[in-house]
């Protein structure tokens, strides 16, 4: 193949071509630099006297030619362009070694029963080098001898178009997208994997991998689950005997820090998410179940693609259990509720909890315990800034002072080990394409500018007699996803209402009259 320096594959990186018999194709390949023409396939009639009308453009996810109102012209996915995607693997191929291959799976439909499917889900490590968002994928990176830094070649392997297959399941965007749309150097059909990869594999001196084909080494069940469905994909990677290095490692130090794209997306999808919080806060509620679906139309009907992940929406004493996610009891005037949700805006998520009275004003308890919380979380969001030199756990430990003085202000014994049993979570994680994001990154490690964390302190006391009798059921937290700055944090979901005068009067017009 004809090979081109990561400059060329930074300039020539490019969003969909237009899969149609039309005059603008040739306008598109036409204006291409030359080293790009030789790729691209497409050829028009549209000169001729009598051209067939464009085939309607068809693809397994939106792009710009089929979806204008969700995308911009030079982007992939929603705010990330192909320049971005084709950087990052350029980044990924600058820290591999010499002689070496990455092989990267994209998830796979996961079914509930039969053909009833779970809503599909990329993986974050995929779906960051590639943009593509079809299952049953391989993004392959080939890292050869005697290369400038970050040369490269892009392997993409996708599905062939079948009509059949997309009758019932949808678009697929096929094997000629991986180059003309994907900017792959070589696409092909997933079914040929063995066929183009075994010779590169052969000839490697490493793989850098989290598939769970290599004996070698313990995967976990998180890596393993997004193994493409067909177990005899990667079986002849197992028999090619070779060194096996884990890639999430690699993957999650080039993750951790946050371009300003992917920072735009997350600020939107906090925007969204917050506004839509105030909105609930406005608005009486007779079941949790009732908060959730209203919570999940408002971040759709904002913008937002989906849910972010399973919300916690808790009411009275639920709010004590963290991951409470059933949402099925009444909400009884005079608790608080505790909801833990946020929307995902091209493919980034935000992180959100709120804990309200749902009278729309606090009693004198809650207030005080509410206090302490806010105190300590604001306090702990004020250190997300590289100039503090502070790492995640030591905002925690922050935290549990914070706390820790607060309750003992208000009454409570926090001798012994009852901080373990009032805040048993850490204050926060790493937070973007997943809501638990880049899970082998350390929260030990200073903070610094672009990483984007959560903010979370709660206090949470069971109903029995070491408490305080007025605080006994109740569950408090706060939390708001964070741009770490150098001098200043930004905080991603600031419309999110806190402050105790805004949350009474955001609930002024539910207070009985």
């Amino acid at each position: 193949m004809q090979r081109r320096s990561v400059l060329q594959r930074l300039s020539s990186a490019r969003p969909a071509a237009l899969f149609a018999n039309t005059a603008r194709v040739q306008c598109l390949i036409t204006s291409l630099p030359r080293q790009l023409q030789s790729r691209r396939s497409l050829s028009s009639d549209a000169g001729a006297g009598s051209s067939p009308p464009p085939q309607k453009l068809a693809f397994g996810q939106p792009l710009f030619e089929t979806h204008p109102h969700l995308l911009k012209r030079g982007e992939v996915t929603p705010g990330i362009s192909a320049l971005e995607y084709a950087m990052r693997r350029a980044k990924l191929a600058a820290e591999l070694p010499d002689n070496c291959i990455a092989i990267i799976p994209s998830s796979h439909v996961k079914y509930r029963s039969g053909p009833v499917f779970y809503d599909f889900h990329q993986n974050p490590d995929f779906y960051y080098l590639t943009g593509f968002l079809e299952p049953e994928a391989v993004c392959v990176i080939i890292k050869e001898s005697g290369q400038p830094k970050g040369e490269h070649i892009f392997q993409l392997y996708v599905r062939d178009k079948d009509p059949k297959a997309e009758l019932w399941d949808g678009a697929r965007s096929g094997v000629e997208a991986a180059t003309e749309v994907f900017n792959a150097d070589e696409g092909f059909n997933i079914d040929n994997l063995e066929l183009h990869l075994e010779p590169y594999l052969r000839g490697a001196r490493s793989v850098y991998t989290d598939l769970s084909v290599f004996p070698s080494r313990a995967v976990s069940v998180f890596h393993a689950s997004f193994v493409h469905s067909a177990p005899d994909t990667f079986s002849f990677v197992h028999r090619i005997k070779k060194k096996t290095v884990p890639l999430a490692p690699v993957m999650h130090g080039l993750r951790n820090v946050k371009s300003a794209a992917e920072v735009a997306n997350m600020r939107k999808a906090g925007k969204i998410s917050g506004r839509a919080f105030n909105m609930a806060m406005q608005e009486r509620f007779l079941t949790e179940r009732g908060l959730h679906a209203f919570l999940e139309y408002q971040f759709k009907v904002g913008g937002c693609e989906k849910e972010a992940y399973v919300p916690v929406v808790a009411g009275g004493e639920n709010a004590c259990t963290i991951h409470y996610t059933r949402n099925d009891e009444t909400l009884k005037n005079g608790d608080l509720v505790l909801v833990d949700a946020g929307g995902q805006y091209g493919g980034y998520v935000t992180d959100i909890t709120r804990t309200w009275p749902t009278s729309g004003v606090f009693t004198a308890a809650q207030r005080d315990l509410y206090s302490v919380v806010l105190s300590a979380q604001k306090k702990c969001v004020s250190l997300c800034r590289e100039n503090a030199n502070l790492s995640l756990d030591a905002i925690h430990s922050v935290a549990e002072t914070e706390l820790k003085s607060g309750l003992k202000q208000i009454g409570f014994d926090v001798g012994g080990r009852n901080m373990d049993t009032l805040f048993p979570h850490h204050v926060g994680h790493f937070v973007g394409l997943d809501v638990h994001d880049c899970h082998s990154f350390s929260r030990s490690k200073g903070l610094v500018e672009g990483q984007c964390v959560t903010v979370e302190p709660g206090v949470y006391v069971p109903n029995d007699d070491r408490w305080p009798v007025h605080f006994r059921g109740m569950g408090i937290r706060i939390e708001d996803s964070i741009c770490v700055g150098e001098e200043h944090p930004i905080v991603l979901s600031a419309e999110a209402a806190k402050e105790i005068v805004d949350v009474e009067a955001l609930g002024e017009s539910i207070r009985p009259v």
